[in-house]
């Protein structure tokens, strides 16, 4: 069957901020999006880090187009100053905002793969010309194949946390120790959480902002039950900007985390192992002992949490023919912009349609997914993103090429950050940082996602 690519609609995959946010950009250009979300609901990564405050206040992390659609339906936007959560993140914007955009998307259809209607990647002869195909897995079990004009990938970095291993390979028996290792930032509200880290001799690998919260958090902790203590593991020294800017960070809640952090190590209830790349995970017993590349071995350990940053599941993009830097994993042009050895938060200007193409014409990577292994991504940056994709995809060129956005000079770094306690919400306090980005920044929006 024969079928008119301008016709078919515009697949968006991932409904968390900046995949909804292009939905509601595409339909302002009255183009039909179909958004494809694994979860249940929307903002799914984000609700797994609902605990977390955001850098971020609510004014920076609503998407125009996308308050224009949730106006007429009544919501009510919240307090621009406010810092939201995670969950609040997901259950006051994300969430009514999918619900706006009804049977434009679809929960439990996770994408397996993407090609061009009967062209591999080989193929040169009108491939331009053909529609995508979009391979999808529904909760059933069932498979089925859609067509799609464009593919819009928003997908996140969220399900690839990096392993232990120095190498970024897994690290030889960390996958056989799984029940004692985790990815994520500790909710110490959670019972179950507090319980399996109070009284515990934990490891905490990794240099970023989720670095910072998880050891600041087990502090807490360790003030009120005896023999809680962090072993804080750095593959890198320890130099004046390990902790961030402090009390100098124009962010004020970036720098209260660092100064946590800070606070843990000099009160005693962490220690930090420097230059300290994991080759082995040993079982010694119940406990772990992790051992380096250079033989050092640590004291045994009941729990290792592991923040190294995320990399992008390119896997189900293998017939497409992209074009992404052989380091970082990002858009060629994209990739000199936000490469973590040359960049920091606030020093990559606001980019679009013409950093994001690739050989394969009319697929974007778009949010966390675009900057691949870099960290430091920003909410607002993703919706200029996905603002310039929808503005190509209508033909409007020079809307696409407009820069529509102005970034605070620091930017707002990711990571993950301390739940503030309520009383704070109004305020920077101790407001963190989204989790994401690699282990030695943060990156914001694993849907990673966005700060």
């Amino acid at each position: 069957m024969h079928h008119t690519p301008a016709a078919l609609p515009t697949v968006v995959i991932g409904a968390g901020p900046v995949g909804l946010a292009a939905a509601a950009r595409l339909v302002e250009r009255g183009i039909e999006p179909l958004v494809l979300e694994a979860g249940a609901a929307a903002g799914s990564a984000v609700r797994e880090w609902s605990h977390v405050r955001l850098f971020s206040t609510w004014a920076e992390v609503v998407d125009p187009a996308a308050e224009k659609l949730l106006a007429p339906t009544g919501w009510v936007k919240p307090d621009g100053a406010a810092y939201p959560t995670g969950g609040d993140w997901a259950t006051a914007y994300l969430q009514p905002l999918a619900d706006v955009l009804g049977d434009k998307v679809r929960f439990g259809a996770t994408v397996t793969g993407v090609s061009r209607q009967g062209r591999d990647r080989v193929v040169d002869a009108a491939r331009e010309r053909q529609p995508f195909t979009v391979l999808v897995r529904n909760t059933d079990g069932g498979e089925e194949r859609i067509l799609a004009r464009a593919v819009i990938d928003a997908s996140g970095t969220w399900s690839t946390p990096g392993p232990i291993g120095g190498d970024g390979l897994p690290a030889l028996g960390e996958r056989a120790s799984g029940e004692h290792v985790s990815y994520r930032v500790p909710d110490l509200n959670d019972p179950a959480v507090r319980a399996r880290y109070a009284g515990k001799r934990t490891a905490v690998i990794g240099s970023g902002a989720s670095a910072f919260t998880a050891l600041a958090s087990l502090a807490d902790l360790a003030r009120e039950a005896a023999g809680t203590h962090a072993v804080w593991v750095l593959r890198r020294g320890i130099s004046g900007a390990t902790f961030g800017g402090g009390e100098a960070d124009q962010l004020p809640a970036r720098g209260a985390l660092g100064l946590a952090a800070k606070a843990a190590v000099d009160e005693g209830y962490a220690d930090a192992v420097t230059g300290f790349r994991t080759d082995t995970v040993e079982k010694s017993g119940a406990r772990l002992v992790l051992i380096a590349e250079d033989g050092r071995r640590l004291d045994p350990v009941d729990e290792v949490i592991v923040l190294t940053g995320f990399r992008p599941d390119l896997s189900f993009l293998g017939e497409l023919r992209l074009g992404l830097d052989d380091r970082l994993q990002a858009p060629l042009a994209l990739a000199p912009l936000i490469d973590p050895n040359q960049h920091s938060c606030g020093t990559v200007y606001p980019h679009g349609v013409k950093e994001l193409s690739h050989p394969e014409q009319d697929v974007y990577l778009v949010g966390m997914k675009s900057y691949g292994r870099a960290p430091t991504f920003l909410a607002m940056t993703g919706y200029e993103q996905v603002r310039s994709v929808a503005a190509a995809l209508a033909g409007d060129h020079e809307a696409a090429e407009r820069v529509e956005l102005t970034l605070p000079e620091t930017g707002v770094c990711g990571g993950a950050g301390l739940f503030d306690d309520p009383a704070d919400a109004q305020a920077p306090g101790r407001a963190p940082q989204v989790p994401g980005g690699a282990e030695e920044a943060g990156g914001c929006c694993g849907t990673p996602s966005a700060c």
